[in-house]
């Protein structure tokens, strides 16, 4: 399940359990359920038996089992068929396949490390000349 050429360096398997603070270089897969802190510089990946209760900062995060916490990454997320997940999403690619449970609020990037939220409102703005506040101000006016 890892992406790209990482290898899986750390696993906490199925049927085992890991409570604290987990830094590591390079990628972890989780089969049993963890709770804590996790960062690492590779991939995480929770499989369909993982049960994680914690942040997740990673480059990359790919879910197949259940995480309560957000999950922030550099390069993607993805959450596959099994997935569940009750926290924010923020990375600059998104993958979410059927069945996935989600709620929280999903941030997609695009890469750009620019306030989404200004980029997003200045494309409307752009694209008609009229402000939104213009607009409402025209129809209450033929009122």
């Amino acid at each position: 399940m890892a992406l790209r050429n990482d290898v899986i360096n750390s696993t906490i398997g199925q049927g085992s359990a890991f409570e604290g603070k987990f830094y590591i270089s390079g990628s972890l897969r989780i089969d049993g359920k963890f709770e804590g802190e996790i960062k690492t510089d590779g991939e995480i990946t929770i499989g369909h038996t993982g049960r994680v209760k914690t942040n997740i900062f990673a480059k990359s995060i790919v879910v197949a089992g259940t995480v309560l916490g957000n999950l922030r990454a550099e390069e993607e997320v993805r959450l596959l068929e099994t997935g569940k997940v009750l926290g924010d999403i923020h990375a600059p690619i998104v993958t979410i396949s059927r069945g996935v449970l989600v709620q929280g609020n999903v941030i997609i990037t695009g890469g750009s490390s620019k306030d989404i939220k200004k980029l997003i409102e200045d494309s409307y703005g752009g694209s008609s000349g009229k402000s939104a506040e213009s607009l409402g101000k025209s129809d209450s006016s033929k009122k």
